[in-house]
């Protein structure tokens, strides 16, 4: 009975395994499953899969021979920006290497698709990093949410950027606004950043709604929280919670504009819309005609030759005149 038990979760072991054997000229020496803190938050991310590998390279190199790498497997690509925003150190600096991607003093932080990894101990190439991509399972390609794009970047703290989907990430990041002020039951997402002020660090939070009539009903509930100052742009609600400058923050608030983006259907154009396609099909079609008027004639006048010779010269279908005059 033990031996079947054991049998049977083998492969639950091998699918859930996310990183792959190798990277580069590093083999995978050990394998584990690092603790969570603030569970909460990861399962607003919608959290699947997380594991934590080590990996030794045999290859006299002046870099690091040992390294750790982890892995989260998240619900999607926002939950993998939102986990991204969260576990970026604040002293970490952009990197070109991804998209999403950040150099910390251990290694490297970047997300792809709905996977967030953490490189301790080594800096990756460029190839690397391409190759474990590729080696990921189940890939998902949705585009990431525009969101983002609507905080400022004037005076923004570096690295301050969190991204809220629920309950739980908002209690953790945002606690003066109450869940039921949020709306999450409208599918409500959230971007918030602190920004610099001599007199006081603020933070603006930025929530999306599906439509700007959901929006407007949420701001008077918004405009309730103590100190509140609101604003309305389209389906986006930007909430700065008592302000130290006042003046600042209306400022703050004018940058927050959304825009709508139209698309329409245009047609598009074919090789039927060339006119020179076209007189060349009609030129392709004549000469297709004639080459089969010429060879229906061939065939015509060889089952005629053949006719005459199985009848002995003679035209079996000749016609009988009666000479009656």
């Amino acid at each position: 009975m033990r031996t079947s038990l054991v049998l049977l979760s083998v492969p639950c072991l091998l699918a859930a395994s996310i990183l792959p054997d190798t990277i580069g000229p590093a083999h995978r020496t050990g394998q584990s499953q690092p603790a969570l803190s603030d569970r909460a938050v990861w399962d607003d991310y919608g959290l699947k899969a997380w594991e934590a590998a080590t990996y030794k390279s045999d290859v006299v190199k002046s870099g690091p021979s040992t390294f750790t790498v982890t892995a989260w497997q998240l619900r999607d690509p926002t939950a993998a920006l939102a986990a991204f925003d969260w576990q970026r150190p604040e002293t970490a600096k952009p990197s070109k290497l991804a998209p999403l991607a950040a150099a910390t003093r251990r290694g490297l932080l970047f997300a792809q698709g709905q996977y967030l990894l953490e490189f301790a101990g080594y800096q990756p190439a460029a190839s690397e990093l391409a190759a474990l991509g590729q080696s990921l399972k189940n890939v998902d390609t949705t585009a990431l949410p525009l969101l983002p794009g609507y905080l400022p970047a004037e005076d923004l703290v570096p690295n301050s950027e969190r991204y809220i989907t629920g309950p739980g990430s908002l209690a953790r990041f945002l606690p003066a606004v109450p869940p039921s002020v949020a709306g999450f039951h409208f599918d409500a997402e959230a971007q918030l950043g602190v920004f610099h002020n001599p007199k006081g660090d603020m933070t603006l939070a930025i929530f999306n709604y599906p439509s700007p009539q959901i929006a407007m009903q949420k701001v008077p509930d918004f405009e309730q929280l103590p100190g509140a100052m609101v604003k309305r742009s389209g389906p986006l609600v930007a909430v700065l919670l008592a302000p130290a400058d006042r003046d600042l923050a209306e400022r703050l608030l004018a940058r927050v504009r959304w825009q709508a983006e139209v698309t329409r259907d245009e047609r598009v154009p074919t090789q039927r819309d060339n006119p020179g396609d076209l007189l060349l099909n009609i030129f392709k079609l004549i000469g297709i005609l004639v080459l089969f008027a010429i060879l229906s004639g061939l065939l015509m006048g060889a089952a005629r030759v053949l006719i005459r010779l199985a009848h002995r010269g003679e035209e079996p279908e000749v016609m009988i005149s009666l000479h009656l005059h």
